[in-house]
């Protein structure tokens, strides 16, 4: 299925050389990137007045009522396409990797500096590579794959090794990054058949009801004002999840996770304003390698794009 032809989210998807694509691929990542930092702010600051599992609760929840006036009007036939044709199973597999990850991590978010945080879950793209090829069959070019090493490597300058002492925050990290590569290979797989929009919907009829059940046994009311924070986190988030997943639909995951690295100056550059959270000189390092690795593979699909272009000319 694809999204209608009135949705944002279609506007990007029609026509051009592949190589525009993964252009237009990209930039739809680095606003992904751009609204997961301003979101991951949103989730430290509302899971310092209740459990994480009831901020993944109100998340999930406030991310389908953004989503359910489009899924019961111009998306309805296509949310029932899903069901018609049985193919919910795959949906219900992702919703519980998705569940893990984001327990995993806001878990994580809440003991750990943000941009620490997101240093460690840039793991990410390795298992994503790995999966890709592995799984989907997906070719992984040689830059491709030296963008996202090289991309580790400054997320390794970053977090140095041995110069902090490995907890449970830690631990759960791992969790989430092992979860959260298993779902964006999900989300590759469905974006062959479905559009993003319904992809997000599904996630959030299914992931929110499996989140209350944990809710419900750390439970506290949120005052008004936490509540009017977590219907900002539920769009934020949900916008940043359409983002990606569009991006996943213009091009194989193995291209596009490069470009999340800019999630770590993002996300420095928010901690800094809303926490005074400061990273240090090596840090900057780290994250300057970290761009440079997705700009290079930027740098190099524009020079494929005009190349291909120019041969595409009539003589």
């Amino acid at each position: 299925m694809t999204a209608p032809a009135s949705s944002p989210i279609a506007a990007g998807s029609r026509g051009g050389a592949p190589t525009d694509r993964l252009l237009l691929g990209a930039g739809w990542m680095l606003l992904s990137a751009l609204l997961f930092g301003i979101g991951n702010a949103a989730v430290r600051q509302a899971s310092t007045v209740m459990d994480p599992i009831e901020v993944v609760f109100f998340r999930n929840l406030f991310s389908l009522m953004c989503m359910l006036p489009w899924a019961l009007g111009a998306g309805a036939p296509a949310c029932r396409a899903v069901l018609a044709e049985r193919r919910l199973r795959p949906y219900l597999s992702r919703a519980m990797t998705s569940l893990c990850a984001m327990g995993a991590w806001f878990y994580s978010v809440a003991h750990i500096p943000l941009a620490t945080a997101t240093a460690v879950s840039f793991a990410i793209p390795l298992f994503v590579t790995a999966g890709a090829a592995l799984m989907l069959r997906e070719r992984v070019r040689a830059r491709r794959l030296v963008a996202v090493c090289v991309g580790f490597a400054g997320v390794l300058i970053v977090l140095r090794p041995g110069s902090a002492t490995v907890d449970a925050a830690f631990l759960m990290l791992l969790v989430h990054c092992t979860a959260a590569a298993a779902t964006v290979l999900q989300m590759r797989a469905l974006s062959r058949k479905d559009s993003p929009a319904v992809i997000v919907t599904f996630l959030g009829l299914l992931v929110t009801p499996m989140a209350l059940v944990p809710a419900l046994f750390v439970w506290t009311w949120p005052s008004w004002t936490v509540l009017g924070g977590l219907v900002l986190l539920g769009g934020l988030l949900t916008l940043g999840q359409l983002a990606m997943t569009r991006a996943l639909a213009l091009a194989e995951s193995s291209a596009m996770m490069p470009y999340d690295y800019a999630r770590l100056p993002f996300t420095a550059a928010i901690a800094w304003v809303a926490f005074g959270e400061v990273m240090d000189l090596w840090g900057w390092v780290g994250a300057a390698v970290i761009a440079v690795s997705a700009l290079y593979t930027m740098h190099r699909d524009a020079a494929e794009g005009r190349k291909a272009r120019q041969v595409a000319k009539p003589a």
